[in-house]
């Protein structure tokens, strides 16, 4: 089984998706979670503003401070890493894929047929890439879900190549 997925088409860059290493990408949810919480939507450049607006205040008053050390640098949690349930929101990809203007529609290729969706609904897919720790070997090597949960019991799996058109 292969365990990389292209994802190209109609887009100014072709990205090739690895799921075996966004373990450690800040960006994965918790797929145990994430259907049962409530949902804030956070506006990118709003958060960007204001994380920029806090540093520059801090700096303001307390001076620069040097970069982490690995005293300091955030520990992974090996556990929940190793027993965890994460996804990946496809949006982002599509987002760094950058779609040319005439892209309409995000095409998933399985071993099963090919799914359909428009470039707005196909943004808030999520691709779940492990299931209590360990990786999608048998039908993966991501399943995709829909934002809403509803196919959690049912997702789409073998997806083989992602293609905007």
């Amino acid at each position: 089984m292969e365990f990389i997925l292209p994802l190209n088409g109609k887009t100014k860059y072709s990205l090739t998706l690895d799921p075996t290493v966004w373990i450690f990408d800040d960006r994965k949810i918790d797929l145990k979670t994430y259907f049962v919480d409530e949902k804030i939507v956070e506006d990118a450049d709003e958060k960007y503003l204001d994380a920029v607006g806090k540093h520059w205040s801090r700096e303001i008053m307390e001076g620069a401070v040097y970069p982490p050390t690995l005293k300091t640098e955030r520990k992974f949690d090996r556990k929940g890493m190793q027993t965890g349930t994460f996804g990946m929101v496809l949006g982002t990809f599509i987002k760094n894929a950058e779609p040319l203007e005439d892209a309409t529609t995000v095409t998933l290729e399985t071993a099963n047929g090919t799914y359909d969706f428009s470039l707005a609904d196909a943004s808030s897919l999520i691709l779940k890439f492990s299931h209590e720790g360990k990786p999608l070997n048998e039908d993966g090597p991501v399943h995709v879900l829909f934002d809403d949960g509803s196919n959690v019991d049912n997702p789409i799996t073998h997806v083989t190549a992602i293609r905007i058109q």
